[in-house]
């Protein structure tokens, strides 16, 4: 089948060549995101695979069923960026990757952890002037510490056994994690007032639905305990920018690692080192020494790119086939019921 990418980046178009070789469908790339100004470019494609902040809004779905498209392969596992709902008046199948390497973001979340505490940013830009000094630069334990997961999908309960592992008390908000569940990853299953209360460091691992936008916010963060630690490698939304800036420059919060960004549609995989960034709350938040941002990578490794690849091709090939593309298609009633 024809299928036509966008967003892409040589990391992903290699993987998804190499993968290909099983498959024999006929790839074409496309560097821009996929957008109402771009859609043109997937006419007569009977695919289109896209990446986390194209816009699939109602105006480019129908564009892309009125060029033909019957599938739109989502390369991620979050769809808050497709109107469901819309695809599904239009009769377009959309799928998307439910698993790729949960341990991938998992790590990555640890990674962000244990830069802010030890001060591993700070420490490398110190040494590479000279400057030696250990000043400012003293951290905690994390054994002993009590660790709030927000969201107890593959990533968070990853991310606990990760945690677990450093010896850290885990709290876990999730009104699905059934009392089984929680004893097996060594937890105590709370509600998320009470873990923010609680929490030495809240991570956010639940996907962006109407109900879970800004689901921290001004309120929520000031029921944090003083100089907590909040971490999100789930979606930008899920935290409300402004909130953490005025969080942050009262003292109240103590650091903030974050690999997603609400506004990071047309900023994050794009090189603006030449430009001047336009985004003042993204600004502002670089500007804190306590405050690590990574442009959404947590995803990247060679196990989860070939993995997207895998399961994307595989998805394309059974619709080909005229199979039912299984659990990793993604309907509006699934969300809504959900």
């Amino acid at each position: 089948m024809r299928i036509a990418f966008f967003d892409t980046h040589r990391f992903d178009r290699a993987a998804f060549e190499e993968a290909n070789a099983a498959f024999g469908h006929t790839l074409t790339y496309f560097e821009p995101r996929l957008t109402p100004q771009t859609v043109g470019l997937a006419a007569g494609f009977p695919a289109v695979c896209s990446f986390v902040n194209d816009r699939l809004d109602a105006a480019c779905l129908q564009a892309l069923a009125d060029g033909g498209t019957r599938l739109v392969a989502l390369r991620s596992a979050g769809f808050n960026h497709v109107d469901l709902v819309q695809a599904g008046r239009l009769g377009l199948t959309v799928v998307r990757v439910p698993e790729y390497s949960p341990q991938a973001v998992a790590e990555h979340t640890a990674a962000l952890v244990l830069a802010l505490n030890r001060k591993v940013h700070r420490a490398y830009a110190r040494v590479r002037e000279w400057n030696f000094s250990l000043d400012g630069l003293v951290g905690f334990d994390l054994h002993g510490k009590t660790v709030a997961l927000v969201g107890l999908g593959r990533i968070g309960r990853a991310a606990a056994r990760i945690f677990r592992g450093f010896g850290c008390r885990l709290l876990g908000v999730d009104p699905r994690l059934s009392a089984q569940d929680a004893h097996e990853l060594g937890m105590e299953s709370v509600e998320l007032a009470e873990a923010l209360r609680q929490a030495d460091i809240v991570s956010l691992h639940v996907p962006l639905t109407p109900a879970t936008r800004h689901l921290i916010d001004a309120a929520a963060l000031a029921k944090m305990k003083p100089g907590a630690m909040i971490i999100n490698t789930g979606r930008g939304a899920l935290l409300d920018s402004h909130a953490l800036v005025e969080a942050l420059k009262s003292g109240h919060l103590g650091a903030a690692g974050l690999d997603v960004y609400e506004e990071e549609e047309g900023i994050f995989f794009q090189d603006l080192s030449e430009q001047v960034l336009q985004d003042d709350v993204l600004a502002r938040l670089l500007t804190f020494p306590n405050v690590v941002i990574t442009a959404h990578q947590g995803f990247l490794t060679r196990e989860a790119l070939h993995a997207i690849a895998r399961t994307t091709l595989e998805s394309v090939q059974r619709f080909e086939r005229g199979e039912a593309p299984g659990p990793t298609e993604v309907r509006a009633e699934q969300v809504i019921k959900g």
